[in-house]
């Protein structure tokens, strides 16, 4: 069965190209969406693992990087920081020049429905890129400076206004603060991981059914907890939305893989989660797929 990892990074975690190819290889990957993640310097957490630069912890160069030098294996990802002046014409650059396919990873400490956010989604919408984001909760990070605490996004709610707000666009939900809400407890508040079974009445459930632009990346631990902390439910969840689903990692380890293929589910539900869905947001182009254009 075909593969398609629909969230990774550029030197992600010391995998540099040959070490992520490898990895690709050795995890039965066929593609990669290879995202960037651009915000302001005191709106990550130092990590020295990280490439860094001037516009964030992984700026799209190393992206257009790998995909120069493998563009069978990689779909270009960039997002511009939606408060810059010039992040839709960054975008519109990204794609018209490099062929970008997907707007990620949007990762900043800003509401997702704040008006330039809305301006970036739409553009995206018109020209039918799917958009990648991060949610994450307030919790402390022990420190004061550059931040006491990591958060991204602004909350559910805030997500759901823009959702509703674009309904042309595809959104692509991620990370703790997205997948916490598939229970319909409160533990959302209270821990980066809830653990525990599912309780029903889960914001993102009842997301799902009211909004059909709405998708879930699977990557990270975030995504792998989600269904791990309750498998009986997570089966359930997965034969409910198998159209919505996106195999990802955000890291290296195959244990995404590991638990889809424990569930017992159907080889047609599993193929829409590893590959068609992608595919269907990310259409195959007849000729030259994946084809970057090399800079001079």
């Amino acid at each position: 069965m075909r593969i398609i990892d629909a969230h990774n990074h550029p030197d992600w975690h010391g995998y540099d190209l040959s070490r992520f190819i490898a990895n690709m290889d050795a995890c039965s990957i066929e593609k990669t969406w290879l995202l960037s993640w651009e915000c302001p310097r005191d709106e990550y957490a130092d990590c020295s693992a990280w490439l860094g630069g001037d516009t964030g912890p992984i700026p799209f160069a190393r992206c257009l990087s790998y995909g120069e030098r493998a563009p069978e294996r990689f779909i270009l990802g960039y997002a511009p920081d939606p408060r810059r002046p010039d992040a839709i014409d960054r975008m519109q650059a990204a794609v018209e020049i490099y062929g970008v396919k997907v707007c990620g990873e949007l990762k900043v400490r800003m509401m997702y429905d704040n008006w330039d956010a809305l301006k970036l989604y739409r553009f995206c919408g018109e020209r039918k890129i799917p958009v990648t984001v991060h949610l994450d909760y307030a919790f402390s990070t022990g420190q004061k400076y550059p931040r006491p605490d990591w958060w991204y996004g602004g909350g559910i709610e805030a997500f759901e206004r823009a959702l509703s707000a674009c309904p042309e666009t595809v959104f692509l939900g991620h990370g703790p603060g997205f997948w916490a809400h598939i229970s319909g407890d409160e533990l959302y508040q209270k821990e980066v991981y809830p653990g525990g079974s599912i309780r029903k009445g889960g914001k993102l459930i009842k997301m799902l059914r009211k909004y059909p632009n709405l998708y879930c990346d699977l990557s990270g631990g975030s995504g792998w907890n989600a269904l791990h902390r309750d498998p009986k439910f997570a089966r359930e969840f997965l034969m409910e939305f198998p159209d919505r689903i996106l195999y990802a990692r955000d890291y290296f380890d195959n244990r995404h893989q590991q638990l889809l293929n424990s569930l017992g589910l159907p080889e047609k539900v599993l193929a829409r989660i590893y590959y068609q869905n992608a595919l269907k947001l990310v259409p195959e182009e007849k000729s030259e797929p994946n084809k970057v254009k090399r800079r001079k």
